[in-house]
């Protein structure tokens, strides 16, 4: 059984909040700009801050990096694309987008060996593979982080470990090369039982 204590409170979060639900969808935007399947990639080809990934479509892949590692915040620049696992991503679009969510637009990915499809894609009611809010968990981070959860911007832990999100990373079907390490299978094999649980009816027993 997984640890609270082992959760990464990191990008994506599985609670569902849905404050916000009801001001609109980006969707719905005029302006998607040329984002699409292709605009996503294997993500260990992208830049690799910490335990996520980063990337600017626009190529400003510079000013991104600076917010992502500065110690005291910042505000990503338009064409930022972050990524914890591979069927994630939340992308800066350009300024006044949508105010609500500081100009984010949250991605729900299916990948393959074939390459990116987009299942969903918004800013207040894309949901992630834990049936949680994306917007709703990132609403929770402290000003200076500009939406960006990690382990102590204020957002709330989801049940994904850190070995569970370098699992998915390295795994990632887009990529040339893959190694499954013994390690790396038994964090995806956790992962499964935990996605497994969390889908049982409350108040069901194991």
């Amino acid at each position: 059984m997984l640890s609270l204590a082992n959760y990464l409170p990191a990008i994506f979060c599985g609670i569902v909040f849905f404050l916000f639900a009801g001001v609109g969808n980006a969707e719905d935007h005029p302006d998607k700009g040329n984002i699409d399947a292709k605009s996503f990639r294997c993500i260990t080809e992208m830049t690799h801050v910490r335990q996520f990934y980063v990337d600017n479509l626009l190529g400003n892949r510079d000013a991104t990096l600076a917010v992502a590692n500065s110690a005291t915040g910042g505000t990503y620049p338009a064409g930022t694309i972050i990524q914890l696992i591979p069927t994630e991503a939340m992308v800066k679009r350009d300024k006044d987008f949508n105010p609500i969510t500081h100009d984010w637009e949250f991605f729900e990915l299916d990948v393959s060996k074939d390459g990116t499809e987009i299942r969903k894609r918004g800013f207040a009611d894309v949901v992630n593979r834990f049936g949680g809010n994306c917007f709703g968990c990132h609403v929770q981070a402290r000003p200076q982080w500009d939406l960006v959860c990690e382990m102590d911007h204020g957002c709330a832990p989801i049940p994904l470990t850190r070995a569970m999100s370098s699992a998915l990373q390295r795994t990632d079907p887009r990529c040339k090369t893959q190694m499954v390490s013994p390690e790396d299978a038994e964090a995806l094999k956790q992962l499964d039982e935990a996605l497994k649980q969390l889908a049982k009816p409350s108040g069901s027993q194991p």
